[in-house]
């Protein structure tokens, strides 16, 4: 056999495809680059408009929708997501209440370290 070099199968950590919305530009900005630093692909939305063509233009493993957003638009996105991406996984930031289409939901107060570790068991597999 040749002497090649090869590459791991897989990563050790999966490369998410995550779609982000904020209302504000800042913190939408100051996130991404957290969220790509952790190695996901991750594709920006600066209101409900902008998510809601994101999720006509393609599908995600995961659409995020920050404290920013407002809470008709945390309440209602996540039914658009789960209609049109019936597998895509909804993180929900400064939840107040448990909302059946979302799947994880963080206070606004978290740490990054603490959102990147909910995102990250979001899909551990099962009995993990």
């Amino acid at each position: 056999m040749p002497a090649t070099a090869s590459k791991p199968a897989t990563a050790s950590k999966p490369t998410l495809k995550v779609l982000y919305g904020e209302s504000d530009e800042k913190v939408l900005a100051a996130h991404t680059a957290e969220f790509k630093k952790a190695g996901h692909q991750v594709t920006t939305a600066q209101d409900r408009n902008a998510v809601q063509e994101e999720l006509k233009r393609g599908s995600f493993d995961l659409v995020i929708l920050g404290a920013t957003m407002s809470k008709d638009d945390r309440h209602h996105l996540p039914y658009m997501v789960k209609r049109s991406h019936k597998n895509t996984k909804v993180l929900v930031c400064h939840a107040g209440t448990r909302h059946h289409e979302v799947d994880a939901a963080v206070d606004s107060g978290m740490s990054m370290g603490f959102l990147l570790d909910k995102i990250a068991g979001l899909f551990q597999p099962a009995g993990r």
